[in-house]
């Protein structure tokens, strides 16, 4: 309903859940600005940025495709916050919804009945709280973040300034006309869950209109929490994967520990290290990513990191392919097979999804996925919905 809306990135720009700055981007297709999450930072184009060196990629490694912060002075007791993660697991197993019972609708209004059953039949419960649910979030990403007038965005707004079209009740007066109003940027934003997070939890329901003084807190925190929640997301799909047991052990400390963070105060979360907690959560991740992959037959393309601005990889075999980070920017890509594919950070901006496989690929996001074009022959994964503009 907001806006900010971006494919993660990486420390180059790509292969790495964005960190809290990068948002306005424009798009090699077609010039598209995309709001910058923290400080209105602009970041060049794909076509600018590419081609990417080695060493890029491993700035990209260390800065990750993950998205977690090392300072660990979160507050992790705090009485009246949702407890234990292992309670929290169990009410999600029984299909407790916390945000008051709902059943949440894909994010823009896509459906979410074409599913297959997900790897394991948990992916789905595990992650309801790192879906947005708008209703419990006190528009945080028409507040909280900046975007520039562009392709993406029809007017100026400044970090910290609610959106004109930002109602009394939190809602997005255009929600319905997003694209035709000049802001398809905001329908390709995902907080992973981070808006109700901070809304419900940090500043305990009290809003920025009720109690203005913590506007400026609850701004700066945001960005931060949508990295932690995107971190969780990646770590959750992670310990989805059967393959990638070897590093399961890791994997759920590394869960509990982001957990503990998000409940931590606005202090302390706005203190964190996101660099360096992405680093440390992308490490395992690719570890997790190189094991699942090994079980696809034969040899496996490595596009890490590759420029791939329009390309024409219609019917491609790129199954078991790493395209972390890869830009894929209005790219060809109809009827490609990207089955267990690892795309996490890839830009796919404007890419053409129509009739490829995408099931079962490795950390696949909805905002990637609503920056995309595809159809209804187009294959998701259990977890993500079918964009409503397909």
């Amino acid at each position: 309903m907001s806006p900010q809306h971006e494919a993660p990135s990486s420390s180059g720009g790509r292969e790495q859940p964005s960190p809290a700055g990068g948002r306005d981007r424009s798009s090699a297709a077609g010039g598209r600005g995309r709001p910058a999450q923290g400080g209105g930072r602009r970041r060049p184009s794909a076509a600018q940025n590419s081609p990417r060196a080695a060493d890029a990629d491993r700035g990209r490694e260390r800065a990750t495709d993950t998205g977690q912060g090392q300072k660990r002075t979160a507050d992790t007791g705090r009485g009246q916050q949702r407890t234990a993660l292992g309670q929290e697991r169990k009410d999600r197993d029984k299909g407790t919804d916390r945000q008051g019972g709902r059943r949440r609708e894909g994010r823009n209004g896509g459906d979410r009945d074409d599913r297959e059953p997900s790897r394991s039949g948990r992916a789905l419960l595990d992650r309801e709280d790192l879906r947005a649910d708008c209703a419990s979030c006190f528009g945080l990403c028409c507040v909280a973040l900046p975007f520039a007038r562009s392709a993406d965005f029809a007017v100026d707004k400044v970090a910290g300034q609610p959106c004109s079209n930002l109602r009394p009740d939190f809602r997005c007066g255009i929600h319905a006309q997003l694209r035709d109003k000049g802001f398809p940027g905001c329908t390709v934003f995902d907080c992973f869950g981070a808006g109700q997070k901070v809304s419900q939890m940090t500043f305990g329901g009290t809003d920025w209109r009720r109690a203005p003084e913590t506007s400026r807190s609850m701004s700066a925190v945001f960005p931060v929490m949508r990295q932690l929640h995107e971190l969780l997301w990646y770590v959750t799909e992670a310990l989805d994967l059967a393959p990638a047991r070897p590093v399961h052990k890791e994997l759920r400390r590394a869960l509990t520990h982001l957990d503990g963070l998000t409940r931590g105060t606005a202090e302390s979360i706005t203190e964190l290290d996101m660099n360096a907690l992405r680093g440390e959560v992308n490490t395992l991740l690719l570890r997790a990513s190189e094991l699942a992959r090994a079980r696809v037959p034969g040899r496996k393309r490595n596009h890490r990191g590759a420029d791939l601005i329009g390309a024409k990889l219609s019917g491609a075999d790129l199954r078991g392919a790493s395209l972390r980070g890869a830009l894929l920017v209005a790219a060809d890509l109809g009827g490609a097979d990207l089955r267990d594919a690892d795309v996490i950070g890839a830009d796919l901006r404007d890419a053409d999804l129509s009739g490829a496989d995408l099931t079962g690929a490795l950390f696949l996001t909805q905002a990637q996925l609503n920056a995309a074009k595809g159809d209804a022959a187009t294959r998701l994964p259990p977890a993500l919905s079918r964009p409503a503009h397909w």
